[in-house]
């Protein structure tokens, strides 16, 4: 009996994570749910997980810190007998000024986002070569884009994430040889979970909206389904890319 699709997901207790968990949930599946102190939260999708035939997991851990990308890829192999997909999610938005930022605060912003994707993708990359449909996604943001007088910036985090897209790209490249493929999903404005922390006001979100093409704040499920997509089959000749998903927020030529 061959094992289940073994999938890594960080930053899964709420929001984008929980809904790509959701979104991957099936028979045949068995995920790891990554949360830094959200147990709770996390242990609640994992039982979404379970009741819809997949097998799930919770494990904490702080990815700023060096060795928890390593025990969570661990954790994941030792658990599920391998690893398949990876998907690099977690993360936060900070929008200080940059000549407000203290050296700490960019340093969190580098560690939480570029760091702990590359330390992810370093760990996991000897457990996803030589395998069908080993899939790393990771979760960028429109800031690394959107550089615009009627939209606040977010220097440290757009910083970060430009980086965290950078290592997509190189990775892409070493990792295709074998048969890996390597993408970002990029959202836009994107519905927070009730009680989440919100980078944005509501009046300010507001005027946003008014700016999407589409007319609307996107939601978790609408990230998630392009996760869903990258990571299967049908997706085995696309890598090094980034898919927005914004509702038309940045349209490059």
């Amino acid at each position: 009996m061959p094992r289940p699709r073994s999938i890594l997901i960080t930053g899964a207790a709420s929001g984008i994570g929980a809904a790509i968990a959701r979104a991957l949930a099936a028979p045949g599946m068995a995920c790891l749910l990554h949360t830094r102190r959200n147990q709770t939260g996390a242990e609640a999708v994992a039982a979404e997980l379970r009741a819809a035939g997949a097998d799930a997991a919770v494990a904490l851990g702080d990815l700023a810190e060096p060795a928890t990308a390593a025990a969570l890829v661990a954790q994941a192999v030792a658990q599920h007998g391998g690893l398949d997909v990876l998907v690099s999610n977690a993360g936060f938005a900070d929008r200080t000024p940059l000549a407000d930022l203290t050296d700490d605060a960019m340093a969190a912003s580098t560690e939480a986002i570029q760091g702990a994707f590359f330390r992810l993708a370093r760990a996991a990359i000897p457990h996803l070569a030589g395998g069908p449909d080993k899939r790393i996604v990771a979760v960028s943001s429109f800031v690394a884009y959107s550089f615009r007088t009627d939209i606040a910036p977010f220097p440290a985090s757009a910083a970060a994430k430009a980086a965290l897209e950078a290592l997509v790209r190189a990775l892409a490249i070493e990792l295709g040889p074998v048969g890996v493929t390597v993408n970002a999903v990029v959202p836009g404005f994107i519905r927070k979970d009730a009680g989440a922390h919100r980078a944005i006001e509501p009046a300010a979100l507001q005027r946003q909206t008014e700016k999407i093409p589409l007319g609307r704040i996107g939601l978790p499920d609408d990230v998630a389904a392009a996760v869903a997509f990258l990571v299967s089959p049908a997706a085995g000749y696309i890598t090094g890319q980034a898919l927005h998903v914004d509702g038309g927020l940045v349209i490059r030529a």
